[in-house]
This record gives C-alpha cells, structure tokens and sequence, in this order.
C-alpha cells in the first residue's frame, strides 16, 4: 500500500489536488481519509464549550486513531471511519466503512505535524497558495456550506486560523517531498506525483 499525505493550510487548494490525482487512477485502486474526521471526540462537552476550542491546533486532532487506522488499512483490515459534523462541532456518531487500497491518500491542515504520521507516508505533498487567496476560499466555504457568517470566519481567521498556520502548518514545508503551487500551472508537479505513483504501482 503506498500512503500519501497531502498539506497544506486552510483553502490551499489540497481537495483540488486530491481530485486531480483521484481522477488519474482507476476507482478501485484508491482511497481518501481526512483528517477533519479525526477530530477529538467531544460528546462531554456542552456546544458553547465546543465552539471555544481551537480546531487549528495539532491538540484538537486524534492523531493515535488515525495512525491506527493506516496501520489497519496496512494490513488489510478495513476501519471505520469517523463522521465529524462541522455544524454541531462533533462527531455524529456515524462511520465510513473504509477499505484497504492500493493507494491510499491522507489529507488535512495537520497531518505533517504528527512524526508517527508523518513516517508513514510514501509521499508528503505541501501544496501552498498565497494567504489572502486561502482567505477569500474561506470565507465562500464557511458562509455557504457550513453557515458561519462573516464576523465570525474574519475574527476566527485572525484569532486562530492565522495564528495556527504560521507556528504549525507553514513550517513543514521542510518535511514536503513535493510543493505543489496552487495555481492553474500545477499541473506538471501532479503528473510528478501520477508518474510516482505508477512507478510505486
């Protein structure tokens, strides 16, 4: 099984290279797990609490489930991937019944900063986009899909989300196999990554 993990900070564009990659191989052949479904159970905690949490610190991340879980997948046993809510800011209960393939993708924020994590990847993508670009994918992400309103995305961004990227995320850069600009010219550094994983294949 070959493990790619793909970073990158918020509205990078790592769900674009995702589907680029996705769309190269055959169906079958690869699967995707995120990290936003890794977030720490917090069924003991009242909404009001939960809003409170900093989701953009490597803290909020269930790092030892997810690296059991590849270790599952590595060995042929299918996991149960859990289903996160980014309305209630939980998990819902629900799970994804996740089977082993021969390639298997990790994307999320966070995922370089775990070192159990990050030795298990075959190939370590950082794809990077300018901030004010990341901020403006946001903002029309979280006012649409997940009902946020504009106070809200601008003060979390400023309070959190940049905070986070600059002490956390930017820095592992330097763990990156690949940097992928995200822009429409990326597509030489995915078919890198295409030819590599045929290679692996």
């Amino acid at each position: 099984m070959l493990i790619i993990g793909i970073a990158g900070g918020t509205g990078s564009g790592k769900t674009t290279v995702v589907n680029q990659i996705l769309n190269e191989l055959p169906e079958e052949e690869v699967g995707v797990i995120s990290q936003d479904s890794y977030y720490k159970d917090t069924s003991h905690l009242t909404y009001d609490e939960r809003v409170k949490i900093n989701f953009d610190h490597p803290r909020s991340i269930d790092f030892n489930l997810l690296a059991n879980h590849l270790q599952d997948l590595k060995k042929g046993t299918p996991i149960h991937q859990p289903v996160y809510s980014f309305v209630k800011h939980n998990r819902t209960g629900n799970t994804i019944l996740t089977h082993p393939r021969k390639v298997m993708i990790v994307e999320g924020i966070l995922i370089l900063t775990n070192p159990e994590l990050r030795a298990m990847f075959d190939i370590k993508i950082f794809v990077h986009a300018d901030s004010d670009e990341r901020l403006i994918r946001r903002l029309k992400r979280d006012i649409s899909e997940r009902g946020r309103d504009l106070n809200e995305v601008l003060s979390r961004y400023q309070n959190t989300l940049k905070p986070m990227h600059d002490q956390f995320i930017e820095p592992m850069k330097e763990y990156a196999d690949i940097i992928i600009p995200n822009n429409k010219y990326n597509t030489v550094a995915i078919d890198i990554v295409k030819t590599i994983i045929n290679e692996k294949l």
